[in-house]
């Protein structure tokens, strides 16, 4: 970049149409929202059938083209601000430096050479020293040259000169490299002149979030960073120091960090890991799209003595070694991803209300991470959190997200006139299997992290006593919630545990919200329920082999009408002909306040 263009150029005006991108993708954002909470959420609730699903069809890949939008409008808009900010400094250098030269009347000259005047006569009898012009350098071995020369030069102008034109070749090529870096990232940004919006797109958008981000490194951090592994009062109080800007810029290019945040605003983590979401599902289905197919030969026949015996072909054999472990894997998230995707859709059925997607990450701790809300929980008069146990992975999110849905569905019932939210959350490493649960390690590892989603909730709802709170723990999910109480004042009003092997403590008093508040139901009546609590009980889930259906334990023993002989467990949640059972209306009780009618053992 030449002096004449840097001096005259206005990094405002970047900022002005930085501005207008982030508004225009305001304007999506809010175009996505009427087609997904009103008009497809209206129309799920009062329509049925072909013709509502291809309209709603149309409607999806319209709201799809308006969050594509809203995204890389984001990253146009940090872009432009990076370009601005980056600039910006070049500039400011420049004009320091110029303003320097005309001080000393100096003549700056086109190329960014300066020229001075001739020094002051030493003794009146010798000429005085000449003047002259000097160019700048940024290679120190040049400037160390450059300067050596001045030295010896008895023109004090001379050395005065040189510096400032030092400056100024500096600020050109900071400018220089400022356009450089930026140009070939903001004329990367821009779609496909088609109106579908593929997995390509979304992988694309992802690389470039990851250019831009890297770029914007120095503008990035002239805006105030977040807390360093902060709790989430300090979360939100950095959230809400930054400007609107700042906000929009950092969630378009650190999405996965704002929306990992507890104490932001549900609104904001939701927007944040819908992008993650989003990009997640591209780069997996593309990378999917570019594995070998399974082959369709999986099985072949040999001959033995006994006859013909089916076995793996060599050809599936080859592919399975290659390809079969990543295939699964990349298939085991894309699993899950359709059942957001389908959370998201069946918005306005039965007056289910918006989802909040409040966490998203396809590895999380182990088997991926993800947070659902049904309803927002920053308004809710009465929120639920349920916390899944055993064999819990991102592939198995659909079921939970359907358990989390009927807790709400029942308990909405209960308060019509009031506000609930349900909330599926998994961030932890469940166990696979009943020999990993059979030890409270990944419940020690778990409960910071519940603890510190419960306390972020809980800030964002406006502090204490904003919500009736109550966490709900199925399995292994009840010994996280234990652990977590145990150590810390969990941030609830009741706690329910629902088939529990254990939590880690020997009375519902220890979970420090009164024995009164703490609740349980386990399947009398069937084996994998049984073997599960009492399991528990064998190996150490709870203080002095406590379990919370036990009546020394102290809880309230709610009565429970699920499941067959074998599989109950996994049956509190159950309904028989419409009509939700006993258990998960017991559920629905504690979870709206409704203590009275919650039916004891």
């Amino acid at each position: 970049m030449d002096l004449a263009t840097l001096k005259k150029l206005n990094p405002s005006e970047f900022g002005q149409a930085a501005d207008g991108y982030r508004a225009t993708g305001d304007m999506a954002s809010a175009a996505k929202d009427e087609i997904d909470k009103v008009i497809i959420a209206g129309m799920n609730k009062a329509l049925q059938g072909k013709a509502l699903e291809a309209a709603i069809g149309e409607l999806k890949k319209l709201s799809a083209n308006f969050h594509y939008a809203q995204t890389e409008c984001g990253l146009v808009s940090a872009a432009l601000n990076g370009f601005a900010h980056d600039v910006e400094a070049a500039r400011k250098k420049l004009l320091a430096a110029l303003d320097d030269a005309e001080a000393r009347k100096f003549t700056v000259n086109a190329d960014g050479s300066v020229t001075y005047p001739e020094g002051p006569s030493t003794n009146g009898a010798e000429p005085p020293p000449k003047g002259g012009s000097v160019s700048g350098a940024t290679d120190p071995t040049a400037q160390a040259v450059g300067r050596q020369s001045a030295n010896f030069d008895p023109n004090p102008h001379h050395a005065e000169a040189l510096a400032i034109a030092d400056r100024i070749a500096a600020a050109l090529k900071e400018a220089t490299e400022a356009d450089s870096k930026w140009e070939p990232k903001i004329r990367a940004l821009e779609a496909d002149d088609d109106l579908t919006v593929s997995s390509h797109d979304w992988a694309d958008a992802k690389s470039d979030m990851d250019g831009v981000s890297k770029a914007a490194e120095d503008y990035l951090d002239s805006i105030k960073h977040p807390p360093k592994d902060g709790d989430p009062k300090a979360n939100a109080l950095w959230w809400t120091e930054l400007t609107p800007e700042e906000r929009a810029d950092y969630l378009a290019l650190h999405p996965k960090t704002v929306g990992a945040m507890n104490g932001l605003p549900a609104e904001t983590r939701d927007e944040a890991n819908r992008i993650v979401f989003d990009e997640t599902r591209g780069e997996y289905q593309m990378e999917l799209d570019s594995l070998p197919a399974e082959p369709a030969n999986k099985y072949t026949l040999i001959n033995t003595i006994n006859g013909p015996v089916r076995v793996y072909s060599d050809e599936w054999i080859a592919w399975n070694g290659k390809y079969g472990d990543r295939t699964a894997e990349l298939e085991k998230v894309l699993r899950g991803t359709q059942a957001i995707q389908e959370r998201f859709d069946r918005t306005g059925e039965k007056g289910l209300p918006e989802a909040y997607l409040l966490g998203f990450d396809p590895k999380g701790e182990g088997d991926g991470r993800v947070i659902l809300a049904n309803g927002n929980p920053d308004m809710a008069e009465h929120t639920a959190v349920f916390v899944p146990g055993t064999g819990t992975d991102i592939a198995g999110t659909g079921g939970n997200i359907e358990r989390s849905e009927a807790m709400w569905r029942e308990s909405q019932h209960l308060v019509p006139g009031e506000s609930v939210s349900s909330i599926y959350w998994f961030d932890y490493d469940a166990p696979n299997d009943i020999p990993q649960a059979m030890g409270g390690s990944r419940a020690e590892s778990a409960g910071p992290r519940l603890g510190g989603f419960l306390e972020g909730t809980q800030v964002a709802q406006g502090g204490p006593n904003s919500s009736h709170t109550t966490v709900i723990g199925h399995s292994y999910g009840s010994t996280v919630i234990g652990e977590t109480a145990r150590r810390d004042d969990i941030p609830v009003d009741d706690i329910i545990a629902l088939g529990s092997p254990g939590m880690q403590v020997g009375h519902a008093k220890d979970l420090g919200v009164g024995a009164d508040h703490v609740w349980a139901e386990g399947a009398d009546g069937s084996v994998d329920d049984a073997v599960v609590r009492h399991g528990g009980r064998i190996v150490g889930l709870g203080d002095w082999w406590a379990n919370p259906t036990d009546e020394d334990f102290g809880a309230n023993v709610m009565q429970n009408d699920t499941g067959s002989l074998l599989s109950g467990h996994s049956s509190y949640w159950d309904y028989s002909e419409g009509q939700a059972s006993t258990s998960l209306q017991n559920q629905a009780s504690v979870i709206a306040g409704r203590y009275g009618d919650v039916k004891l053992e």
